[in-house]
């Protein structure tokens, strides 16, 4: 699989992005700085990091939103490439209209980072097909602008055409997010945005290893 994971100011997750992607498919991903870079043809996969791209300021996601690379991002989602957006990638994809709806600051009002449980929803995407579907996961998080937000409309939407990639487990929302969503779908399936790091999860040595399957759905997609 052919990856790439897009920089922005103030991105501290590539690295991890980078790692993860090098590790677990045996193949370094390319690292697109988001204002003079390119997609390279043939990528499978575009990796949106977390951080605090732009230092957050407007709001979480808002100026990398109006990126020079964006234009390449849609162009890629278009041609029906993979999108991973993780945790301020999530936010920045939902500035674009890549994904439905927003996220907004934590119900605490705290930052929470922290091992995180997971329902993962279906097995039946390629993000979660090396899973269980309805099985519990352990993936950790890191924000406090993760409280995903869209009105009932589209919530029954992405429910009702099975969109709900990951909820957080019953009892453990850790920032109020709407229905315990933790990642949704595009309409087309092939992008998705999740707060929690599933690349911090890929060895026994960080974070657990339950976020190794996401990448190996992917592999096996692509």
């Amino acid at each position: 699989m052919k990856s790439a994971v897009i920089v922005f100011p103030g991105s501290n997750c590539d690295r991890d992005a980078h790692d993860a992607l090098k590790k677990l498919t045996g193949n370094a991903p390319a690292m697109v700085w988001h204002k003079d870079g390119e997609i390279p043809a043939g990528t499978d996969l575009v990796m949106v990091p977390g951080g605090f791209s732009y230092g957050d300021y407007l709001r979480c996601g808002a100026m990398a939103g109006n990126s020079p690379i964006i234009a390449q991002l849609k162009a890629h989602a278009e041609r029906g490439g993979y999108i991973l957006g993780v945790c301020n990638g999530f936010q920045i994809l939902t500035e674009t209209g890549l994904l439905p709806g927003a996220l907004v600051r934590n119900a605490s009002l705290h930052f929470v980072c922290r091992p995180q449980k997971l329902k993962v929803e279906s097995s039946n995407t390629a993000f979660t097909s090396a899973y269980t579907g309805g099985s519990e996961v352990v993936i950790p998080i890191a924000h406090a602008e993760g409280n995903f937000f869209a009105d009932d409309t589209m919530l029954d939407r992405l429910e009702g055409e099975g969109r709900v990639a990951f909820r957080y487990a019953s009892g453990e929302n850790p920032n109020g997010a709407a229905r315990d969503i933790a990642g949704i779908l595009s309409e087309n399936g092939r992008v998705l945005g999740m707060m929690p790091h599933p690349e911090r999860a890929i060895g026994n040595h960080e974070g657990g290893s339950d976020g190794a399957a996401l990448f190996k759905s992917l592999m096996a997609a692509a």
